[in-house]
């Protein structure tokens, strides 16, 4: 789904006009840029919305017709849940189980934000995949060269304040992701998913038991 279909579709639910919610919708699929494909939704889970997209656009939008608009209900109904078919919510464990590890790389990534040491908030956002996930992996979504470039400055006065910044790049992230079944617009459960499991009863009806995977 394209940002136009997305904000025409928060326009019909909420209210005001698609032009209201086009940039927040854009914003998500910035992630095109890196990645053709649909591993590009690195944006599209809890993550994303809360360390990312809300400190960005704020907790709610202003319409054009003077309402007040949950900023994450657009994003996880209108964008994210709409991505997957009305289905899923995937979690950012989700792709990054989907990144192979490298022994050992911990050290590179401590490298990178060495400059930013002494700037809590954006230490605390540059170690938050870890946090949320606790795979080492996770750190390639905000250690590379596109997050330190093109996000981080919006999202933390502190860092670096002249030369480039170092980091991983981003193709590399991709390199390393693999392409599941479940990214592509709801197809599967992605792996966070409850999973259904059939037993038989004494009866020799079934009954189904809703587990997590």
């Amino acid at each position: 789904m394209d940002p136009l279909r997305h904000a025409n579709l928060s326009a019909r639910r909420r209210g005001g006009a698609p032009e209201d919610y086009y940039a927040l919708h854009a914003f998500f699929d910035t992630t095109k840029e890196l990645c053709s494909d649909n591993r590009h939704r690195l944006l599209h889970n809890l993550w994303g919305i809360r360390r990312v997209v809300i400190p960005l656009f704020g907790t709610a939008l202003t319409t054009s017709a003077g309402a007040s608009v949950a900023t994450k209900d657009v994003c996880e109904i209108d964008h994210v849940v709409a991505d997957f078919s009305g289905k899923y919510l995937p979690t950012l464990s989700d792709f990054v189980g989907a990144i192979a590890p490298l022994p050992g790389e911990e050290a590179r990534f401590e490298d990178v934000r060495a400059p930013y040491r002494g700037d809590d908030a954006a230490m605390k956002l540059l170690l938050s995949p870890y946090a949320v996930t606790g795979q080492v992996q996770s750190l390639l979504l905000t250690h590379n060269t596109w997050f330190l470039s093109e996000l981080l400055p919006r999202l933390s006065a502190g860092g670096p304040s002249v030369g480039l910044p170092r980091g991983v790049p981003p193709a590399e992230l991709f390199a390393r992701m693999r392409f599941e079944l479940w990214m592509d617009n709801g197809a599967v459960a992605p792996p966070s998913a409850p999973t259904r499991i059939h037993h038989a009863t004494k009866s020799g009806e079934e009954h189904a038991d809703i587990h997590h995977s």
